[in-house]
């Protein structure tokens, strides 16, 4: 497996794009005026607490005040058992320092920790926190018990008592060396945002995560990555320098791109991101995909469409499936979508084909960078499964509600618009004494007024004894309409 980075650079936004073996896998995006928040830390004032649901806001400074629950408050990150009252954590009017672990999303706030978290390139810093953590995706045992060691080690010889660690999957196999420089690092930045705090009145901005650019180069870096192509001189150089000073193990994967042809479009990444906004995704095979965001969830449908097989249906659609498995892993991450998604595969009878199915789901997100995890198939023949979300989905950040359908997706038929209108019209004539009505539409509407209703347009003329003209607005839809009586 090979992989490269694409790193596109305008005055107006970043893009960062993984491709796998010529297939883009991620695309992460920054926009300037409104660059993301996680990472962020904040001394934010609580602005209301809400007893009954365990949790307070606080103001740090946007628009929205942020959320924050009692279990990200308590000393104990051990989930909800044995909780005090968020009453007695915290009160209105105080000041808290907080860290941004999700984005405010659709209408809601930003989500908020107290449970600091500051990444370096081999570890993630946890300050007040004695906690010492190996990435799960280092496997062996006496990996994982070398790095823990020399962490320790390095914490007595530093003096950094009090403070946790988690090691990341980076530091695989690297020296003591790397490791007591990250530690360093990471001791001065903390000792630096200390000192800020006693200056900062909340609500207040302590801390600032890295540019996308600089963040693609710490934590997208994995043992297959072969290349990181940037395309902006400035960028390329500002990286290079950030390279040199903490991560120059990766300084040769680093490359200038300076083609005229821009590199998103070089390497299909455009067109991947236009096809992630679509609902379908198709198959090699003919079938295909219909992916459906919605608030709550993310519903997945599998369809054969127009792949037949060539042995019997069982053998079709358990191809279908494990098809539809590989290409479902890889929109997660492309499009982002997290929280609950629910899969409908095509119903299988056979219990194998069933675990085989789940087997392959659960293999592809291993390199997935959220956290996933997959339940069984449930009695109605659907999978179950969730996905750490952070930030906004691709869709989201891409795109907006359409203003004629209010983001329904489905408009009012024609037909459905001229029943709507007669109904209103009998209201109208029952409520105010008029001559007769003028009523504002679209093409679609006069077209089918003048045509299959016209007989019903007249028999209501002749009940009403009342005129009904129509004019046509052309920036009018077929659901709307306005009604001026005459």
């Amino acid at each position: 497996m090979s992989c490269e980075l694409l790193i596109n650079v305008t005055p107006m936004e970043t893009r960062v794009a993984a491709v796998e073996n010529g297939v883009v896998q991620d695309v992460y995006l920054e926009r300037t005026q409104n660059r993301g928040l996680v990472g962020n830390i904040y001394l934010g004032k609580v602005v209301r607490v809400l007893p009954g649901m365990q949790a307070a806001f606080v103001d740090i400074g946007l628009e929205r005040a942020a959320f924050i629950h009692a279990s990200d408050l308590s000393p104990s990150r051990d989930a909800d058992k044995n909780l005090p009252s968020i009453q007695q954590l915290v009160h209105e009017g105080k000041q808290l320092l907080v860290q941004v672990v999700k984005e405010p999303i659709s209408t809601k706030g930003a989500r908020l920790t107290t449970h600091l978290a500051i990444p370096s390139r081999y570890l993630v810093f946890m300050p007040k926190n004695e906690h010492l953590g190996v990435s799960q995706r280092i496997e062996l045992e006496a990996e994982r018990d070398r790095l823990k060691a020399m962490v320790n080690a390095i914490k007595v010889e530093l003096d950094i008592s009090g403070h946790g660690y988690i090691v990341r999957t980076a530091a695989e196999n690297c020296s003591e060396t790397e490791l007591r420089a990250d530690m360093n690092y990471l001791k001065r930045l903390w000792r630096a945002l200390q000192e800020k705090m006693t200056s900062f009145k909340a609500p207040a901005l302590v801390y600032d995560d890295l540019p996308l650019y600089t963040r693609a180069t710490r934590d997208l870096i994995r043992a297959d990555v072969e290349r990181i192509r940037i395309d902006s001189k400035e960028t390329f150089d500002k990286t290079l320098e950030f390279v040199r000073k903490y991560t120059p193990e990766v300084e040769h994967l680093l490359e200038y791109y300076p083609g005229e042809r821009p590199i998103f479009e070089l390497f299909a990444v455009e067109d991947e991101i236009q096809k992630a906004l679509q609902k379908r995704v198709d198959l090699k095979s003919g079938g295909y995909l219909i992916i459906e965001q919605t608030e709550a969830m993310t519903t997945v449908d599998v369809n054969t469409g127009a792949f037949v097989g060539h042995r019997n249906l069982e053998e079709t659609i358990f191809k279908t499936n494990l098809e539809a498995v590989t290409a479902l892993a890889r929109q997660l991450r492309l499009r982002n979508l997290g929280g609950i998604i629910i899969i409908d595969f095509i119903d299988m009878v056979d219990l194998e084909h069933q675990r085989q199915v789940i087997r392959m789901l659960e293999k592809m997100l291993e390199r997935d960078y959220a956290k996933t995890k997959v339940t069984g198939v449930s009695e109605l023949g659907l999978v179950e499964m969730t996905r750490k979300r952070t930030r906004e989905s691709l869709g989201q950040m891409l795109t907006e509600p359409c203003s004629a359908c209010q983001g329904r997706g489905r408009l009012k038929t024609a037909q459905t618009a001229c029943y709507e209108i007669f109904r209103e019209i009998i209201r109208l004539s029952r409520a105010y004494d008029c001559q007769g009505f003028l009523v504002t539409v679209a093409q679609s509407v006069v077209d089918r007024l003048l045509d299959e209703d016209s007989a019903a347009l007249a028999d209501l003329e002749s009940f009403l004894q009342k005129s009904i003209k129509f004019q046509v607005d052309n920036l009018y839809i077929s659901e709307q309409y306005d009604i001026v009586l005459t």
